[in-house]
């Protein structure tokens, strides 16, 4: 049988393990559809730190999630198995070396066909997980919802930071230019055509003021039908909603989705080819409420609703 979260009736919800909506933890991948994979890092934000205590306040604030989305008749624990594989452990003090080590992690962890999802931790650690991913699926197509474009060259002269990830992914031939979807772009710029040149590579890019008022449904299907049945992979920077709804993330715009937006695109992509997902960039120490992490967690079960196999009742 596959693995249940601990009931709620059964165990009060400020008790038991600290894992991902309180599933077994296990040391490896082996046997499991699904695994929920911490990566507590800040080095290679530009603005506010704090992201390191990310997959420790989503464990936490996600045991207040149910087995079944009753709002959409999904029930993925009746048919993946599903655990919590843990946190990376990183060098804390050093962001090429936190790039490497998370790179070899998950190429050992993809020796076993299951779908990661990951629980940030700072954008940065996107290039490390696609590297892996795109090693095991080939390039990959990519739905990518942000505040920010992550197409900079260099941030205080590194090519590898939260600022950088999806230009070197581009340049490695790691994803697929005409297959990635940028969502929520919005605030200030360096220049006057910061979108431009990931633009010109391919990539499609909806500004959030162009998404203001209206549901994402239609969008979600407009992806759906452009991706097609490629492997694809699903990044979910938290600062792509307006801080009202996410105040604890590093580098807040105003103007951004709603959470019932967040949703629908979500639940949009439902039949997309996903061999992977994370959500990043929740900073605790900017919501002493919880509340941007309960978010984030809720988001992460939508993915999770949404993947291959995953029964609807």
């Amino acid at each position: 049988m596959p693995n249940m979260p601990i009931s709620g009736n059964d165990l009060a919800r400020f008790s038991g393990p600290q894992s991902f909506m309180r599933l077994p933890q296990v040391e490896t991948a082996d046997g499991l559809d699904v695994g929920f994979i911490g990566i507590p890092m800040d080095i290679g934000t530009s603005w506010r730190s704090g992201t390191r205590m990310g997959p420790k306040q989503l464990r936490e604030q996600s045991a207040m999630i149910r087995p079944y989305n009753i709002q959409t008749g999904a029930a993925p624990f009746d048919a993946l198995q599903c655990a919590d594989l843990g946190d990376i452990a990183i060098n804390t003090f050093s962001l090429s070396d936190s790039i490497r080590i998370i790179t070899e992690a998950y190429a050992a962890h993809l020796r076993h066909d299951f779908i990661p999802m990951t629980l940030g931790g700072d954008h940065t650690l996107t290039l490390p997980v696609l590297r892996a991913v795109a090693a095991k699926h080939g390039p990959v197509a990519l739905v990518h919802v942000d505040a920010h474009a992550d197409v900079n060259d260099e941030m205080f002269g590194e090519r590898e930071t939260h600022g950088t990830v999806f230009r070197r992914a581009y340049e490695e031939g790691i994803i697929t230019p005409d297959k990635v979807f940028q969502i929520g772009l919005r605030g200030t710029g360096y220049t006057a055509d910061d979108f431009a040149e990931a633009a010109a590579w391919g990539f499609n890019q909806f500004l959030a003021p162009d998404l203001w008022h209206k549901s994402l449904t239609p969008l979600a299907q407009e992806i759906k039908a452009k991706i097609g049945d490629q492997p694809c992979y699903i990044t979910y920077d938290i600062d792509s909603l307006d801080p009202a709804f996410a105040p604890g993330t590093g580098t807040p715009e105003i103007g951004g989705l709603t959470t019932p937006q967040a949703m629908e695109l979500i639940r949009g992509l439902r039949g997309l080819n996903i061999v992977g997902c994370d959500l990043v960039e929740v900073s605790p120490p900017y919501d002493p409420s919880g509340n941007t992490a309960l978010t984030g967690a809720n988001l992460i079960f939508e993915m999770l609703s949404i993947l291959p196999g995953v029964p609807y009742r």
